[in-house]
């Protein structure tokens, strides 16, 4: 053991390799000394253990890259068939939104100061005219997640309230306490408000006299949920938010994915006011093509007492959110959402433009690594993200057979740029529906590295 530990190369003999010299100039020398010592350690554990692992220089730059490789935020190729993939990070920006973000980025901003007055302003201002103008609302507000916009309403209705006795109700339908992306329910949501959830109906059907039976002195709002990551098929029946606009209370929507285009049975944010709601919440980066953050849409006597609350601050949007949500609304605004908004191209593109492409990838595929059996086959894309969670989008994929599947996709994710798709019946598909320019380049780079 303490021969095998003696064979442990120093970190300085390590990084004056060419190979360590390269990962220096692509990570920056601090970073790429810190994976190596990190690796150093990490067989110097192996060997205590009884392991017998490679301890040559240039195995522990290897380890030392895959490392590097492994912790930091990446571009990846998305060849799952899921638009919004949540954890490849849902919409991609568009070539305007991202033109905003450097611009944003790179120089100072007009973010928290009026140009006319020449005093300071408010970043809440921002985007402001441009959802009003689409949705048709009073007023609005931007803060960085959908889940933050609906505390932030049910913060703002139950504000004022004082006795203990008798707390702030917000009723809900129990088909619609449902749980959305890492374990966060609507309960809980509530529940961090402060105000005292009032279930009412069923499951499956909750009619509006439900609604109207639970009113009394301490309901402050009607809470409608869209189920947007679930459906529920049979003996159903909800009451709608233009039902709901009928009782003496306000009624916050919660319509999840944001949808300004249509696509299936999905609730349109401006229908959803017309219906009544009295608040609209909704995410950037779901159906609406653009950044992460949550907006609210709505009465301004609503939005104004969100404003007002302390909480608002922790949940504000920076200025990079602020640049890329104003180009993916001035897209919406100049009707080019279909050319600009990568998401929409995705949903929308017509299956024989994505059979094309995917006979073309396949047999690029096939030319570089011609041992593999390769060709293009149907396939069934989702939009993701919590949205739309029954519907079907026909897609065409590339199917790679005559290796280990499972092995196969493993190796691609190893690639300079990780490509993602999926092992189905023993075989590896690439989506072709989810690719952006110059993914395919991406994807016979990865397998032609594979195969040498």
């Amino acid at each position: 053991m303490n021969s095998a530990l003696r064979k442990l190369p120093a970190v300085d003999a390590v990084m004056r390799t060419p190979d360590a010299e390269k990962l220096s100039e692509r990570h920056g020398i601090g970073a790429a000394t810190a994976a190596v010592r990190t690796t150093l350690e990490n067989l110097r554990r192996d060997i205590l253990s009884g392991e017998e692992p490679d301890v040559s220089e240039g195995a522990v730059v290897f380890s030392a890259a895959k490392l590097l490789s492994e912790s930091g935020l990446r571009r990846v190729v998305n060849a799952t068939g899921v638009a919004l993939h949540t954890n490849l990070g849902r919409s991609v920006l568009s070539e305007k939104s991202i033109e905003a973000v450097v611009e944003a980025a790179s120089g100072y901003s007009n973010l928290e100061y009026d140009l006319s007055a020449g005093k300071r302003g408010s970043r809440y201002d921002h985007a402001v005219p441009l959802l009003t103008e689409l949705t048709g609302a009073e007023d609005a507000l931007v803060v960085n997640n959908c889940a933050g916009a609906t505390l932030l309403a049910l913060a703002a209705v139950i504000a004022g309230a004082e006795d203990p006795e008798n707390p702030p109700e917000v009723i809900v339908s129990r088909g619609q306490l449902i749980e959305i992306g890492g374990g966060f329910r609507i309960p809980e949501v509530l529940e961090t408000s402060g105000a005292k959830l009032r279930e009412v109906g069923t499951t499956n059907r909750t009619r509006l006299a439900d609604y109207e039976h639970a009113i009394n002195e301490n309901t402050r709002a009607v809470l409608w949920v869209h189920p947007s990551n679930f459906a529920v098929h049979g003996f159903t029946e909800s009451a709608g938010v233009d039902e709901l606009s009928t009782l003496p209370v306000p009624v916050i929507a919660d319509v999840g994915s944001g949808a300004f285009y249509p696509i299936s049975d999905e609730p349109k944010v401006r229908d959803v006011l017309r219906d009544g709601a009295e608040l609209v919440v909704f995410s950037g980066d779901k159906l609406l093509g653009g950044p992460q953050a949550g907006i609210s849409v709505g009465s301004s006597r609503l939005i104004s007492a969100m404003r007002k609350l302390p909480l608002t601050r922790a949940l504000r949007a920076d200025k990079l959110c602020l640049a890329a949500l104003e180009a993916t609304l001035d897209s919406y605004l100049n009707g080019t959402e279909m050319d600009e908004l990568p998401t929409l191209r995705m949903l929308h593109a017509p299956v024989e433009k994505i059979e094309e492409r995917a006979w073309n990838l396949a047999r690029k595929v096939e030319a570089v690594s011609p041992e593999l059996s390769v060709d293009a086959v149907p396939s069934v894309a989702r939009s993701g993200g919590g949205t739309l969670p029954v519907y079907e989008i026909p897609s065409f994929a590339v199917r790679v057979r005559g290796t280990d599947a499972d092995e196969f996709a493993a190796r691609l994710r190893e690639a300079e740029v990780p490509v993602i798709g999926r092992v189905y019946e023993g075989s590896l598909l690439l989506d072709a529906r989810t690719l952006l320019s110059g993914d395919e380049e991406r994807i016979i780079e990865a397998v032609r590295n594979i195969r040498g």
